[in-house]
C-alpha cells in the first residue's frame, strides 16, 4: 500500500512538470512581441516573427517591390500549405553584415532541431538580403524555409 502511494505521488508530480512545461512553452511563444523595424535586421526579426505567428499580411509588407514580387495568396500558400511546420520550428540568431546605404545583408543562423534524443541540431549560415524603399527596409530574399522557391522573385546583386 505505501509503495502505491509513492509510485502514484511520483506519477503526479511528473504530470505537473509536463502540464507546466507546456504551458510555459506556449506563454512563451506568445510572449514574443515585434521590435523596431530601425534597421536590416529588426525588419528580418520582425518578419520571421510575422511567419510564426501565422499574420502573413504583416510578413508581405516587408517584402520588396520588384518585378516578380508573388501576389499575398501566393506568398502565403507555401506557408500554409508545407513549409508552415517548418518555419515554427526553426530558431533563428541574426547578426546584421556590412552592406552599402541602399542595400544590405543580414547573416542568419538557422538552428533546426535534432531528428533523436541524442543528436545535435543542426545549425546553418545563410544571409538575407535587404535595400531600402521609400526609407523603409524592404527584403529582397530570405533563406529557406522563410522563403519559398516557388516564388520567381530572386534580383542578382
Amino acid at each position: 500500500m505505501k509503495e502505491d502511494r509513492f509510485l502514484t505521488g511520483i506519477l503526479i508530480g511528473i504530470a505537473v512538470l509536463v502540464i507546466a512545461a507546456i504551458g510555459l512553452f506556449f506563454l512563451r511563444r506568445e510572449a514574443q512581441t515585434y521590435g523596431p523595424e530601425t534597421d536590416p535586421a529588426g525588419v528580418a526579426r520582425n518578419y520571421i516573427l510575422a511567419l510564426q505567428k501565422q499574420d502573413y499580411e504583416r510578413a508581405y509588407t516587408y517584402l520588396a517591390n520588384i518585378e516578380d514580387k508573388p501576389t499575398l495568396a501566393e506568398f502565403r500558400q507555401p506557408f500554409v500549405n508545407y513549409q508552415g511546420q517548418e518555419v515554427s520550428s526553426t530558431v533563428l540568431d541574426l547578426a546584421e553584415l556590412e552592406g552599402r546605404s541602399q542595400e544590405t545583408t543580414v547573416s542568419l543562423t538557422l538552428i533546426r532541431g535534432a531528428s533523436g534524443p541524442f543528436n545535435s541540431p543542426n545549425r546553418e549560415v545563410s544571409l538575407a538580403r535587404l535595400r531600402q524603399e521609400g526609407g523603409a527596409w524592404k527584403i529582397v530574399e530570405m533563406p529557406y524555409p522563410f522563403w519559398s522557391y516557388e516564388w520567381a522573385y530572386s534580383e542578382k546583386p
